[in-house]
């Protein structure tokens, strides 16, 4: 069988991040996983980037392989014999093809919606201005910034670090059954935020219990600049 499953260019990774109550995670938590904190917070992640030139088993998808990809996701980790692999569990997925909608959905399970999206991203030498939107009830969300366009190392330790060093996805299949997989991609670096502004209806895009984080400021917002991914193609059953 082929090692990668799925290989792209990730770029223009914006991280909206909301500190939560613990416990409105619970009924989403995978068997065999555990709640990831930073610094005694819970947090979930509203996600908007660029998915590019995307392959699959190294082939390319014709007219179909680069597109917006926004997500909400949440952190968790999953102990083993000498320490933890840290990873990310989606509430949903969100793209604009509904093929690349039900490929992910039949071929791993995930929880894929397709949806209209669209993005501008514009930079010059003092400034980078990123926006990712998506339609809903016929009313368009959005999640955009300004950053600076020099990027920085990501600090050791930091909330930044904590959000983006995690490389294993975790799908819910049922109550008793969890698919493990590992995204493969180097250390990103992050560019300074200048100033940035989200409208989502979570209610309509991810129910009510997260509702309420259209009315909630999101504790931080980071924007990486991404990379080459590769997502193995085998993924074990916990």
């Amino acid at each position: 069988m082929p090692k990668t499953f799925l290989s792209a260019r990730w770029e223009d990774l914006i991280m909206a991040n909301y500190a939560v109550d613990p416990e409105i995670l619970q009924p989403y938590l995978p068997k065999g996983v555990e709640l990831d904190f930073f610094e005694g917070k819970t947090y979930v992640s509203l996600v908007g980037f660029m998915f590019r030139n995307t392959r699959l088993f190294g082939l390319p998808i014709p007219l179909l392989g680069t597109f917006e990809k926004i997500n909400l996701r949440f952190y968790v980790k999953r102990r083993t014999e000498n320490s933890y692999k840290r990873g990310v569990v989606f509430i949903n997925e969100t793209v604009p093809y509904p093929a690349v909608a039900w490929l992910a959905n039949k071929l791993y399970k995930e929880h894929y919606t397709a949806i209209p999206t669209k993005h501008q991203i514009l930079a010059n030498a003092q400034n980078r201005s990123l926006s990712y939107q998506w339609k809903t009830n016929n009313n368009w969300n959005h999640l955009q910034l300004n950053c600076s366009p020099n990027a920085v190392a990501m600090r050791e330790n930091s909330i930044e670090e904590f959000i983006f060093e995690h490389y294993y996805g975790y799908t819910k299949v049922s109550d008793t059954k969890t698919l493990e997989y590992r995204v493969n991609h180097p250390r990103w670096q992050v560019f300074p935020v200048m100033n940035y502004d989200i409208s989502c209806n979570f209610k309509a895009m991810y129910g009510t219990d997260f509702e309420y984080l259209a009315r909630q400021k999101p504790d931080s917002v980071i924007v990486a600049n991404g990379s080459n991914v590769t997502v193995d193609w085998k993924r074990h059953s916990i």
